[in-house]
């Protein structure tokens, strides 16, 4: 049975704000006890789209299918590439929720906190180097983004299909951060104490 959405049900009253109570589909319940099990928490990001089945199921599938599905690239590549993207967009909510990711990944507390400060001071390899300046620099600069950035990432051992993966991933944060940070979303405070 689809129930409604309470300001209660969001670390951040901003969203909820927004958001007139919604009824939930058996579908995104079912989707929200998963989030629920698997990550002992629902991402208020799910939350904020929640007030919406299709902009929700949207976000959904293009999140889960380029930081989930296959590719050339791993789990940690692209947290760490989300992470980039959103300390150069000093978007807080991304920042903490995939600091924590990182740092659950790698198993390296340090590391996700200089992925989120200054990736360069960070011991990565020049695989990983020249994925992340790749993603600082389509962020910041995109209008400067030319061949011998691509060449970069295929001289790094990137394939044609690992730079669709990076691009898309980068987008996709592009995107994620300005709407979080246009809504001031914030992450759910448990994100915080994650891997460490």
């Amino acid at each position: 049975m689809a129930r409604k959405t309470k300001s209660a049900d969001f670390d951040n009253p901003v969203i909820a704000l927004s958001l007139e109570a919604a009824p939930l589909s058996e579908a995104t319940e079912a989707y929200f006890a998963k989030c629920e099990e698997k990550l002992g928490l629902v991402p208020n990001v799910l939350k904020a789209y929640a007030f919406d089945e299709t902009k929700l199921r949207a976000f959904t599938d293009m999140y889960n299918d380029l930081m989930l599905g296959d590719s050339g690239l791993s789990k940690l590549d692209r947290e760490m590439i989300a992470v980039v993207v959103s300390s150069a967009n000093r978007c807080y909510y991304c920042q903490v929720a995939h600091g924590a990711a990182v740092r659950e990944l790698s198993g390296d507390p340090a590391l996700g906190e200089l992925m989120v400060m200054n990736y360069r001071a960070a011991r990565l390899t020049k695989r990983q180097r020249a994925m992340l300046d790749f993603a600082w620099k389509l962020t910041a600069t995109p209008f400067d983004v030319v061949d011998e950035d691509r060449d970069g990432l295929r001289k790094a051992g990137f394939s044609d299909r690992d730079i669709w993966d990076i691009a898309s991933v980068i987008g996709f944060f592009n995107m994620s951060n300005r709407v979080a940070t246009a809504t001031d979303m914030r992450p759910n405070s448990d994100y915080h104490a994650r891997g460490r």
